[in-house]
């Protein structure tokens, strides 16, 4: 373990309580000391939700490590099964707890609750993170409800397509959407609703939303949709082992893999074209469903072409979001990678296709360096690097988990199936755009519409009125101090959060030209400090460097905007 300021993932029992808080029915007990009961802030302020998780904790103190402890875990398991009569209990320890060795898991299976299912969490926490344990939760919580059915030994399977022998529509189960997911909730709702269009019932959703009871229906259905790898993965391959239930992998983020998603579920359910209008000919339907593939080929998206794009989150929004920017929107990809480790495989070959090396690393400031180094135009990643890209200023859309509050809309904002490509189409480009008008706003800014009496579109208010001419003597004072103050909104208004880092440094107060830190070293002038922040900040930096090189070469002490121009002239011959 090491200290650090952010982590992508919490400790493994975060993710057993996203597994309990995303049930209903379900109660965890955990042992932990007072310190380690924050994880309740995750779901109370970033998901908004209006109730706690259903997580009962010992809260022992350091005056209880001299006495009984293993009474305490008894009294609060007791305690919790009286008050909020589970239908399924899970028993784990925090990280802090693991360390006492009180194994609350076993002394709950000894308490005598009967019928009550109780599942014994061991979650390694100085091995594992946060999607660990909630794939560990979800698949033991599984397992566990499912013993009972377990089909005998030499058991044939079942088909798939015995649904049509059966005189139904085919059914699947939607495995992996959880509570401080990414737009789970609306992905399942979308991918509902895209299936009801294909004629298939979802059986059940899981865990997000349902009961012990539902768990126990799985086998009921005739397939399993992994909408989630980093939760699903563990229990989809042991059904598949244990009941012959067929898994669909695909996951229907952008149109093309929308399509093989429809084409692979068409091919293992055995759907015919007239089982439901349109199904055998999955190929298409996103040019007719989705406005993502006109938009990204419009007029108004012909600038998007070929923009650097960074790719940084979970490996399943991380991957999708590389195939997404690269083959449906034109991007290049400049940058790839995921904190997930244990889907590292899937990451690393998708950056081998593109041509890269991926980035498998839970160390922020890692990714920071990284995002640097590529000089993208465009990050795409987490919150994480929602803030990294704001200090170096650079467009970002969050794609995945971690997030914040604000990345938890109240509105319908999915991530998969059709309207998922209108969302991420949106929210994608939006960034690029503000970018854009705070670049040209920064170019412009000493053009007539942007002096006083014609900036209310920068949010300094109505223009003001003509000032009285000024007495004679005031004429001959500095510039500097009688132009208007510029708002501190103003790059706010334009939509684009990011700092105004070519704004800021024209408006400061022209200064003379400083003294070189080295003889012999060429000084920029305040003119060509202000031709070269009209040039884009991603390759600011090349055409600083190019020039000086330039200027240095020649014996030029002082840069100014012709030197900046005559540099350019030479270097594109």
């Amino acid at each position: 373990m090491e200290l650090t300021l952010w982590t992508y993932e919490g400790p493994p029992h975060v993710g057993a309580m996203r597994i309990a808080s995303s049930m209903e029915g379900v109660h965890y007990v955990l042992h932990a000391p007072q310190g380690d009961t924050y994880a309740d802030l995750l779901f109370t302020m970033i998901e908004r939700r209006d109730r706690r998780p259903p997580v009962t904790y010992t809260t022992f103190q350091a005056r209880d490590l001299g006495g009984d402890t293993a009474e305490l875990v008894k009294r609060s398991i007791a305690q919790a099964v009286e008050r909020f009569q589970p239908e399924a209990l899970l028993v784990g320890e925090s990280c802090t707890a693991e360390l006492i060795q009180d194994q609350p898991g076993a002394l709950a299976m000894g308490m005598g609750f009967g019928e009550l299912p109780i599942v014994s969490l061991e979650l390694p926490a100085y091995s594992k993170k946060e999607n660990w344990g909630a794939a560990e939760t979800f698949y033991q919580l599984v397992r566990c409800l499912l013993k009972n059915q377990l089909p005998q030994p030499g058991t044939p399977k079942p088909s798939p397509q015995r649904w049509r022998e059966e005189g139904r529509r085919p059914r699947v189960n939607l495995l992996g959407p959880t509570l401080l997911g990414f737009r789970c909730r609306d992905d399942v709702r979308e991918v509902t609703r895209l299936l009801g269009e294909r004629g298939i019932d979802v059986a059940v959703t899981a865990p997000l939303g349902a009961r012990p009871a539902d768990l126990m229906r799985i086998p009921t259905a005739d397939a399993n949709v992994c909408l989630y790898p980093e939760v699903a993965t563990t229990v989809c391959s042991w059904l598949e082992r244990s009941f012959g239930m067929p898994t669909i992998k695909t996951v229907p983020i952008g149109i093309a893999a929308t399509e093989a998603f429809l084409a692979e579920l068409e091919q293992v359910l055995g759907l015919e074209p007239e089982g439901a209008a349109g199904a055998g000919k999955a190929a298409g339907l996103g040019e007719r469903a989705s406005r993502l593939p006109w938009y990204s080929r419009s007029v108004d998206s012909t600038y998007l072409t070929g923009k650097r794009v960074f790719i940084f989150g979970d490996a399943t929004h991380a991957v999708a979001a590389a195939r997404i920017a690269s083959q449906e929107l034109g991007f290049e990809v400049v940058g790839l990678g995921t904190y997930s480790r244990e889907l590292a495989r899937e990451v690393r070959a998708a950056a081998k296709e593109l041509g890269l090396e991926a980035l498998i690393s839970d160390d922020y400031l890692a990714v920071e360096k990284a995002m640097a180094e590529a000089a993208p135009e465009l990050v795409l990643g987490t919150q994480m690097e929602r803030h990294s890209a704001k200090r170096l200023g650079i467009p970002c859309a969050v794609i995945s988990t971690p997030l914040h509050v604000q990345d938890v809309p109240a509105r319908y904002s999915p991530q998969m199936g059709w309207e998922g490509a209108n969302t991420i189409f949106d929210s994608w480009v939006h960034p690029l755009m503000m970018g854009l008008e705070e670049h040209l706003i920064g170019m412009f800014r000493h053009d007539f519409e942007f002096v006083d009496g014609h900036r209310s579109h920068l949010g300094d208010g109505a223009p003001a009125a003509s000032p009285a001419p000024e007495p004679e003597h005031d004429k001959t004072a500095p510039a500097s101090a009688t132009a208007p103050a510029t708002s501190p909104g103003s790059a706010r208004t334009s939509g684009y959060t990011g700092p105004a880092l070519a704004t800021a440094t024209l408006e400061a107060p022209a200064a003379a030209p400083s003294a070189p830190a080295t003889i012999g070293e060429p000084v920029w002038t305040a003119d060509g400090e202000a031709e070269l922040h009209k040039i884009p900040f991603f390759v600011r930096g090349k055409v600083r460097r190019n020039t000086e090189t330039f200027a240095r070469e020649r014996g030029i002490a002082a840069i100014d905007s012709e030197t900046l121009y005559d540099a350019k002239a030479h270097l594109s011959r």
